[in-house]
C-alpha cells in the first residue's frame, strides 16, 4: 500500500523569522482551482501520493525547477533554494508586474541544510525529492521522517539528470513534472495556458532551425575549479530537464560519439585540455555562468581557453563560439529564458529577430490572468 501524507500539521514548530516572511505572489485563483473543498491526493514518485486539503501556503523547494514550476502556478516564491547563484531570479525579476525578491529567501547550500532551518522556514509542503536530503546532506531517514510528520510532506523527483545509479525510479519530463504540480495547486488552467506558450514556442524554432546539416556539434561542460581548462561533462541526449533547450534546438551532442559518460553522483570526471582538442566541437556550452555579465565571462572562460597553448586550437575557440550555457535547473519560465538565449547565441541568422516567449503573457498566467 502506497504511503499517503497529508499537508495538515499535527505538530507546530517554532515559528522563527523566516516563518514570518511575507508570501510573494499570487495565490491561485478560485476560477483556476478545481477542488475548492475537501482534500484531494496527488502522485509522484520516489514519494508517492500526497495529500492535500488546499494549495500549499508557504512551501520550500531547494533545487529551482520546483520553484520555478510552483511561481508560475501563482503559488508565489519559494522560501529557501540551493543556491542563490545557480538560481535565474532574473527570468522573475523581468515578469512585469509580478512580485519576487532573492533576497528573501533562505539559501540551502551545504553545511546549512539541518532540521532546524527546516523548523524556522515553517513550510507546509517541502518540494523536494527526499533522496537528495539523504545523499546530498547526510540527512537520517529518521531526520525526513521528522520533517514530514510535523511541518509538511514532501512532494518532488530528481529529474536534473538521468545518469545517476542511485535512481531506480521513473524519471518525469519537464512538462510531466508540472503537470502534477499544476494538480497540487490546483491550477490546471494556468498549466494549460503554459503549455500553450510552449508548443508556440517549439513550432517557432520548428519553423526557423537550419537543415540538420548546418548546425554545429556542441560540448556542454561546467567548469571544475578555477583554472578555466578543466570540465565536467554533461551529455545534452542525457534526457533531464537540465539539458531540455539543447535538445529542443535540434544540436548534436559532440559526445554522443564517444564513451564520455554523463557527469553524475557516482562519476564526477573531468575532461582537461588534451580531451577538449580531442572532441573539438563546433561550439562550447559553459555552465555556471548564469547571470554573468559578457565580459565576465569572456574573462572567466573565453580568455582561459583563447591562451591556453591546447584548447586555443579548438575550432570553438578560434570560431569565438563558446557560449554561456546559462543555469543548472530550470522549470518553465527558466525554460524559455533560455531557450530563447541559446537559440540568438546559437543560429543569430534564424533567431535574431524572433520572439520565442511573451513576458507579459507570462505575467498575466502567473497573476491568474488564463
Amino acid at each position: 500500500m502506497r504511503r499517503v501524507e497529508s499537508t495538515r500539521r499535527e505538530f507546530l514548530g517554532t515559528s522563527g523569522v523566516i516563518g514570518s516572511m511575507l508570501f510573494a505572489g499570487c495565490t491561485a485563483s478560485s476560477s483556476d482551482q478545481e477542488a475548492s473543498a475537501g482534500t484531494y491526493t496527488v502522485d509522484i514518485e520516489p514519494v508517492g501520493e500526497v495529500e492535500f486539503d488546499g494549495p500549499p501556503e508557504q512551501w520550500t523547494a531547494l533545487l529551482p525547477t520546483f520553484a520555478d514550476m510552483a511561481f508560475a502556478l501563482g503559488g508565489g516564491q519559494t522560501l529557501g533554494i540551493q543556491n542563490h547563484d545557480r538560481y535565474a531570479a532574473e527570468a522573475f525579476d523581468a515578469l512585469p508586474g509580478v512580485s519576487h525578491d532573492r533576497d528573501e529567501i533562505v539559501e540551502l547550500v551545504s553545511g546549512n541544510v539541518d532540521k532546524e532551518l527546516f523548523y524556522d522556514m515553517n513550510a507546509d509542503t517541502h518540494f523536494i525529492d527526499p533522496n537528495i536530503l539523504d545523499l546530498w546532506y547526510d540527512w537520517s531517514q529518521a531526520d525526513i521522517d521528522e520533517v514530514r510528520t510535523s511541518l509538511g510532506p514532501f512532494f518532488g523527483s530528481f529529474i536534473r539528470r538521468h545518469s545517476d545509479d542511485w535512481h531506480d525510479y521513473r524519471y518525469y519530463d519537464l512538462y510531466e513534472a508540472f503537470d502534477l504540480m499544476a494538480d497540487v495547486f490546483q491550477a490546471r488552467n494556468r498549466y494549460q495556458a503554459f503549455v500553450e506558450l510552449h508548443e508556440q514556442m517549439l513550432d517557432t524554432i520548428d519553423e526557423r532551425l537550419p537543415p540538420a546539416d548546418q548546425r554545429p556539434t556542441v560540448m556542454l561542460v561546467f567548469p571544475a575549479g578555477k583554472t578555466g581548462t578543466s570540465f565536467y561533462p554533461f551529455r545534452i541526449d542525457d534526457g533531464g530537464v537540465s539539458t531540455k533547450q539543447w535538445r529542443n534546438l535540434g544540436l548534436s551532442d559532440a559526445l554522443a560519439e564517444t564513451d564520455v559518460g554523463h557527469y553524475s553522483y557516482s562519476d564526477d570526471g573531468t575532461l582537461g585540455p588534451e580531451a577538449l582538442l580531442e572532441i573539438d566541437p563546433e561550439a562550447l556550452l559553459v555552465r555556471n555562468y548564469g547571470g554573468a555579465s559578457e565580459a565576465e565571462f569572456r574573462k572567466s572562460v573565453v580568455e582561459p581557453l583563447a591562451e591556453h597553448s591546447v584548447t586555443s586550437n579548438m575550432q570553438a575557440v578560434q570560431n569565438d563560439a563558446v557560449y554561456n550555457a546559462g543555469y543548472l535547473d530550470q522549470g518553465p519560465i527558466i525554460n524559455f529564458y533560455h531557450t530563447d538565449k541559446a537559440a540568438k547565441d546559437i543560429y543569430p541568422d534564424a533567431f535574431a529577430d524572433a520572439t520565442l516567449f511573451d513576458r507579459e503573457r507570462i505575467a498575466e498566467i502567473v497573476s491568474g490572468d488564463v
